[in-house]
Order: structure tokens, then C-alpha cells, then sequence
């Protein structure tokens, strides 16, 4: 609106004291108690913070290096975009080129945070970073849990397996294809 106020405050829903841990392990739960428009109280579910970021690694090609690993939600391998969260004090582009390089050993000559993705039931932030001239320099230094294979795909192989489902991470895969000029 142009008088600067929000045309949806009278749907705003109120925090009503401090998030309760449900559930600390790999994912952490807090359950928050809101106070909705009409007066009513209700408790959401949220994923605990934190900030992630995917990286859209592009080599001088024009391909993109993904990456292959078994995912817990999906139970079974498929195919991602390399990242992971962001380290405290560490900025988006820093964990876009620490993951990238521990994930499928590549490096980037230019790095470019375009989007930042939320979800409507955490209180986390999703970066996409676009990597540009990737290429292979070292080894994998992958985590304890982690079992990445580098991939690289020419972008039609990338959009057919997002249009097929086998991806994870797809609002962060189309977000950096899009900004990238490749949808």
C-alpha cells in the first residue's frame, strides 16, 4: 500500500512467550505458542535455525557439479546440488566455498549470493550461491556421515531430474538455474 502500512497486520499471528525445545538431536524441534487474529491459541511445530547454503557449482562448460548421496528423508541416494549449513561466523559465500570444496573437491573462480529461500515451518534461512568457473583441485574432505560422489551434468540432465523428482533441494536448484539465466 502506499501509505507504508502492512495490508495483512490483521492477519499477523503473535508469539506468546518463549519457543519450547521439543527435540534437540540432528534437527532441532522447538514448539511455539501463537496467538491468532480471532484470540485463539495455537502451538506450531518449527525446525530449529540455523542458515544453509546450496551451491549451483557451474564449470567453465556450462555444467553443473552435483552431487550423489544417500538422504535419510527420501531413504535412498539421489542427486543435490553441493552444501550444508553455514558455520557460525562464517557468511553465506564463505560456506558456499568450503562445502563445495569439501563435497566434490572442486573450486570456484567467482562465488555470487542471488536468492535466500524460507520454509513456512522453520525459522532457518536457505542461500543459494552460484560458483562460476569450478574445477577440479584436491580431494573430497567430506564429514563423518557424509558419502557425496561429484556429478557433472550438462543443465538439461539437471532440469530432467528435477522434472523427474530425484533431486533434493529443488526451490534451491531452480532459484540458482533461474538466476543464472538456465531455466
Amino acid at each position: 500500500m502506499s501509505d507504508g502500512t502492512d495490508p495483512d497486520s490483521d492477519r499477523h499471528w503473535q508469539v506468546v512467550g518463549e519457543d519450547v525445545v521439543v527435540h534437540d538431536g540432528w534437527i532441532r524441534v522447538t514448539q511455539r505458542t501463537y496467538r491468532l487474529p480471532d484470540g485463539r491459541l495455537a502451538q506450531w511445530d518449527m525446525f530449529g535455525g540455523g542458515h544453509s547454503v546450496g551451491v549451483l557449482a557451474l564449470t567453465p562448460e556450462g555444467q553443473v557439479v552435483c552431487v550423489r548421496q544417500f538422504r535419510p528423508g527420501p531413504d535412498r541416494v539421489v542427486l543435490n546440488i553441493p552444501g550444508g549449513f553455514v558455520d557460525p561466523g562464517e557468511t553465506p559465500l564463505e560456506a558456499a566455498a568450503r562445502e563445495l570444496a569439501e563435497e566434490t573437491g572442486y573450486l570456484a573462480t567467482e562465488l555470487e549470493q542471488v536468492a535466500t529461500a524460507v520454509s513456512a515451518s522453520s525459522t532457518g534461512q536457505r542461500h543459494v550461491v552460484i560458483a562460476r568457473g569450478c574445477v577440479p583441485a584436491g580431494m573430497q574432505r567430506l564429514e563423518e556421515y557424509e558419502d557425496c560422489e561429484p556429478v557433472v551434468l550438462d543443465v538439461e540432465a539437471v532440469r530432467a531430474e528435477l522434472k523427474a523428482g530425484r533431486m533434493t533441494g529443488n526451490e534451491l536448484v531452480y532459484l540458482g538455474l533461474d538466476h543464472a539465466g538456465l531455466l
